[in-house]
């Protein structure tokens, strides 16, 4: 990658950061005037601004790292240990001016600087997938192939990147073969199953699992891939005190009309030509306390945004863990499966 990709000046706006860190699938990003290292963007960065309240707007100086790492040339054997030692993705090599020379990436050196979550997994694999019929008239949705591989294998393969092995299916439709794929599986995990015997949302299918899940366990649909640091994930669960965490990721649409906005007698208001929105949506990806199951009431049908709101009102800490847009792969749709096909193969390329 040229490293002029990697650049962006400090009066760019905070979504224009966003979109260039989607774009070059590197977790950073320089602010280097002339060459010269000043600071540096990173998706956690641009995750602490917003949920601090930063507008997307904002330029890139209100969410810049002023204090970077980097090592000169000479110390560039260094950079292992440092890696290692700041848990971060990249290291810019400067020369005696302070001119970027290069740029050091983990998996340059085959460095796993992630932290390990190594919490159970729920993943909620009992629905018809109507949605993606005629396959789901053959296959249950968590076997539907994206690429070589089902897309609960994608997701199980994903956890395990971070420590986790062991998994709980909460299954019904088509729930033999589901079995009979993961039990004839030669893998270095832990395969559990729930059995539904009526559909009953994500509450009612979690409510299966009292005694068997006892502590915090990260929950997902499984038409949904999330590219992110899982163990980050859990750390800022962990450290916020939430209940819950939501997954979401940033959303940008612009409206290719122009919208009118009407005033009381039916005259217009406002006139805003392809107007542009910003905002985070439910990827169906959750860190979840196990109080959650314990609490849950045996055979009632009960979706998971109504639990979260059930606990919202009563005062309990709900909080969101923002990822980018370009980190959420959905296949709930025919034409969502076919993104994902092709994002897939773009990624194994």
């Amino acid at each position: 990658m040229k490293l002029d990709e990697l650049l962006i000046e400090e009066d760019r706006t905070v979504l224009e950061a966003m979109r260039r860190l989607d774009e070059t699938g590197h977790r950073i990003l320089f602010v280097a005037p002339e060459g010269r290292l000043k600071a540096v963007v990173t998706d956690s960065d641009v995750r602490r601004y917003i949920l601090r309240g930063g507008a997307l707007t904002g330029p890139v100086r209100e969410m810049a790292n002023y204090r970077p790492k980097s090592v000169t040339v000479e110390e560039r054997g260094s950079a292992r240990r440092l890696l290692l030692q700041y848990s971060i993705d990249a290291l810019p090599v400067l020369d005696r001016r302070g001119v970027i020379n290069d740029v050091i990436f983990e998996g340059d050196l085959d460095v796993d600087t992630h932290k390990k979550a190594d919490l159970p997994v729920v993943i909620m694999a009992g629905g018809l997938g109507t949605r993606l019929y005629p396959y789901t008239k053959i296959l249950p949705k968590p076997l539907i192939p994206v690429g070589e591989l089902p897309i609960a294998e994608h997701i199980i393969n994903r956890f395990k990147n971070f420590g986790c092995y062991e998994f709980t299916l909460v299954v019904n439709y088509k729930k033999s073969m589901i079995k009979s794929y993961f039990n004839d599986l030669e893998k270095d995990y832990t395969v559990h199953y729930a059995d539904e015997d009526q559909p009953l949302g994500t509450g009612g299918g979690l409510a299966l699992l009292k005694g068997r899940v006892t502590s915090t366990f990260f929950l997902t649909n499984c038409d949904v891939l999330i590219d992110a640091d899982f163990g980050d994930i859990y750390d800022f669960h962990r450290r916020q005190g939430n209940l819950i965490t939501v997954v979401c990721a940033f959303k940008h649409i612009t409206i290719p009309y122009g919208v009118i906005e009407l005033g009381s007698g039916g005259e217009i208001k406002n006139v805003t030509e392809k107007p542009e929105m910003n905002f985070l949506t439910n990827t169906g990806v959750y860190v979840v306390e196990p109080r959650v199951i314990d609490e849950l009431e045996d055979g009632v049908a009960v979706g998971f945004p109504d639990i979260m709101e059930k606990y919202r009102h009563a005062g309990e800490k709900i909080g969101v863990y923002p990822v980018s847009e370009n980190s959420w792969m959905d296949m709930g749709q025919l034409e969502e499966l076919e993104n994902m096909r092709r994002r897939m193969e773009e990624q194994n390329g």
